[in-house]
C-alpha cells in the first residue's frame, strides 16, 4: 500500500514554521564555515545543496522527525533565501531523495560532531534557578539508547540488545552525556554502538568536567580507577556506590556522614594503590512496602561545605537527566520513531543534529526563564513540548535574526543578553496562562 508523504501546510515557509532564527542564533554561519573548512567538507564548487545548507538541514530534520526529508528541505531552502542567503536558486524544485542522501553523505558526521562541540556548552548564569549548589554547577552523568533503522550495515556496526525472544527489533545507538541540571543542556556527549558499554565511554565524557562543577553519577559508573580519573578534572563528585562496598569508618561527623577511603584489590584497574579519601553518606528511602538503601561517596570531605542531608537531597536531582533524555527521545524525535538514516555515518550525523536541536530549544527556554517577571523562574516549570511547538509553529512576521543577532547569540551563551527574544517572551506568556485542553489547536 502506498504511503502518504508527511508534509507541512502548503505555502508555509521555514521562517514561519521552524523559525530559522533559533537555529542561526545557536549555530552561527561563521562557526559552520570554520568547521567545514577544518574538516575539508566545504563546497569547492557551487552545488545545488551547499555544505552549509546541509548542516542546517540535518538540524531541521531533528525538528521535523515526522516530516518527509524532501518536504523539510523545501521549507529550509525557502527560509534560507528569505534570510538573504542566495547560495541556492530561488524557485528551484527541491532535489530528489537520492540527491539529498548524496549531499548528506558528502557532509558526513565529523562536521556535525565538531559543531556540537563548538556550540553546545553549559549556559546557566549565576541567576539560573536550580543550576547551582553552594557555588558548584550541578551536572549529572548518564546514558540512553536510540533505535536506528534496521539495515544490514547498521545492525553490523551498532548491534542489538538481547531480549527474552532473541534480539531487539532494531539496532541501537548509545548516547552518554553530562546534563547541566538547571538548564537540561546535554554537554560533552559521546555516541557509540550499543555493544560499547557505558563505563567504557564514561572517561571521555567526564573529561568535560571543570573545577566549578559538581558531578552526580549512579552506582553503575563506580570504579576506583574511574573515580581517580574524575578527580583529576578538579570537579566535586557525588556518586552512588553499592551498599555492600567495603568502606572502613575512620572518623564520624555530627551530620551522620563519616570519613573513609576507597578499597583496592588485585582485580582493580587502578594500579595506583595510593589512598583515596572519601566521605560516606548512608540512608534509606521508603519505596512502597520496602526501603531502598543508598550509599553515597563524595570528594567534599568537610561537612561544613556540604552537609550530609543536603547532599542526600541533591543526589536525587540526578533523575533530571532522565527527563532530558525523555525530551530528546519522546518529544523531539517522537515516541516509537527510529532514526531515519540507513548507514552508520548518517546515523551519527542525524544523532548529532538531534543533540544540537535539543540544545537550541533548551537555550530558548533558559532565556525565557531568566526573563520571567517579577523574578527568574526554574526552567523546569516551562513546558518542553510547548517550546518545540513555539519553534515550529507560525509566528508573527518579524525578522528571524535581529541586526545584532550573532553578537547577541554569544551574549545569551554567557547569560547577559540585554533583552528577551520574541520566542522567549511567548514561552513566558504561555507559562503564565491557565493550561488548555490537549485537543485545543496550538
Amino acid at each position: 500500500m502506498a504511503r502518504t508523504v508527511a508534509e507541512l501546510p502548503a505555502g508555509v515557509r521555514l521562517t514561519d514554521h521552524i523559525s530559522l532564527g533559533v537555529l542561526t542564533a545557536s549555530v552561527p554561519r561563521d562557526a559552520i564555515t570554520e568547521i567545514l573548512r577544518a574538516t575539508e567538507r566545504e563546497s569547492i564548487r557551487q552545488r545545488e545543496l551547499p555544505a552549509h545548507v546541509m548542516v542546517y538541514y540535518v538540524i531541521a530534520l531533528a525538528l521535523y522527525a515526522d516530516v518527509s526529508t524532501r518536504e523539510v528541505l523545501r521549507c529550509l531552502l525557502e527560509g534560507i533565501r528569505w534570510l538573504g542567503d542566495r547560495s541556492t536558486d530561488e524557485g528551484a524544485v527541491p532535489p530528489v531523495k537520492s540527491a539529498i542522501s548524496q549531499a548528506r553523505a558528502r557532509l558526513g558526521a565529523a562536521p556535525m560532531e565538531l559543531l556540537y562541540r563548538r556550540v553546545v556548552a553549559p549556559i546557566a548564569t549565576a541567576g539560573t534557578p536550580g543550576a547551582w549548589y553552594r557555588g558548584w554547577r550541578v551536572m549529572s552523568l548518564d546514558g540512553t539508547t536510540l533505535d536506528v533503522s534496521d539495515t544490514v550495515e547498521n545492525a553490523h556496526v551498532f548491534g542489538r540488545p538481547g531480549s527474552v525472544r532473541g534480539a531487539s527489533a532494531f539496532p541501537q545507538l548509545r548516547v552518554l552525556a553530562l546534563l547541566e541540571n538547571g538548564t537540561h543542556v546535554l554537554h560533552g556527549a559521546i555516541l557509540a554502538p550499543y555493544t560499547v558499554a557505558e563505563p567504557t565511554l564514561a572517561p571521555s565524557v567526564v573529561a568535560h568536567l571543570t573545577g566549578e562543577m559538581l558531578c552526580l553519577a549512579d552506582r553503575g559508573f563506580y570504579s576506583r580507577a574511574f573515580w581517580r580519573q574524575a578527580l583529576k578534572t578538579g570537579a566535586a563528585l557525588l556518586w552512588r556506590v553499592r551498599h555492600d562496598l567495603t568502606l572502613p569508618v575512620e572518623e564520624r561527623y555530627d551530620d551522620g556522614s563519616y570519613r573513609s577511603r576507597l578499597p583496592w584489590n588485585a582485580q582493580s584497574a587502578d594500579r595506583d594503590r595510593g589512598p583515596l579519601p572519601v566521605r560516606v553518606i548512608e540512608y534509606t528511602v521508603p519505596t512502597g512496602r520496602n526501603r531502598s538503601r543508598y550509599c553515597l561517596i563524595t570528594s567534599i570531605l568537610e561537612p561544613a561545605r556540604a552537609p550530609a542531608e543536603e547532599l542526600a537531597r541533591l543526589y536525587h536531582e540526578r533523575w533530571e537527566i532522565e527527563t532530558a533524555f525523555d525530551e530528546f527521545k519522546t518529544h523531539l524525535k517522537g515516541a516509537g520513531r527510529v532514526l531515519r538514516s540507513k548507514t552508520p555515518d548518517l546515523v551519527y550525523q542525524e544523532a548529532w543534529g538531534f543533540l544540537i536541536a535539543h540544545s537550541a530549544i533548551r537555550g530558548l527556554m533558559h532565556e525565557a526563564a531568566l526573563g520571567a517577571l517579577p523574578r527568574a523562574r526554574d526552567a523546569d516549570t516551562l513546558s518542553y513540548t510547548h517550546a518545540v511547538r513555539v519553534v515550529r509553529r507560525t509566528l508573527p512576521r518579524v525578522a528571524a535574526i535581529p541586526p545584532s543577532g550573532l553578537a547577541n547569540a554569544g551574549a545569551r551563551t554567557r547569560g547577559d543578553s540585554p533583552r528577551t527574544s520574541q520566542r522567549a517572551r511567548e514561552l513566558q506568556s504561555r507559562s503564565r496562562r491557565p493550561p488548555r485542553s490537549e485537543t485545543q489547536d496550538e
